[in-house]
């Protein structure tokens, strides 16, 4: 599971996202990749199990690249809770996404292969995607 190894405060603010990535949102790595449309906060958990399906889809091989990190801690309240009493505990990390977010990155397979196994993972995340082919791409 990702997280960061050490965090300098164990709780943070929530923050507003608006407007859209300002970076991370051309492909960097690979020639194919999975660009988000609107704003959501991706946890753990689900960019692991996006990563495990492109990875069982592309039957390892090629190469995979995840360009986003779960850095920021989010708490939450025990149920039946009453209101005050301070902020809750944390219970893992997430990513604030913004549109135009580049989220994953593949090179070294065909075109339907990296088609096929983006369009599998956008079904495990919470926010809608946007299948991209590197601009000089050649089969």
């Amino acid at each position: 599971m990702l997280q960061p190894k050490k965090t300098k405060f164990r709780r943070e603010q929530k923050n507003r996202m608006k407007g859209n990535a300002q970076r991370g949102n051309q492909l960097a790595f690979g020639s194919f990749g999975l660009k988000t449309l609107e704003n959501c906060w991706l946890t753990a958990q689900q960019i692991e199990a996006a990563r495990q399906a492109i990875s069982r889809r592309m039957n390892r091989e090629g190469q995979i690249w995840i360009r986003v990190f779960p850095s920021k801690p989010f708490t939450k309240k025990p149920l039946s809770t009453r209101m005050g009493k301070g902020k809750g505990d944390p219970q893992g990390f997430v990513c604030p996404i913004t549109p135009g977010r580049i989220l994953f990155e593949a090179e070294g397979v065909s075109l339907e292969i990296a088609r096929d196994a983006m369009k599998l993972a956008a079904s495990k995340l919470p926010v809608d995607t946007k299948f991209i082919v590197r601009r000089d791409y050649v089969e």
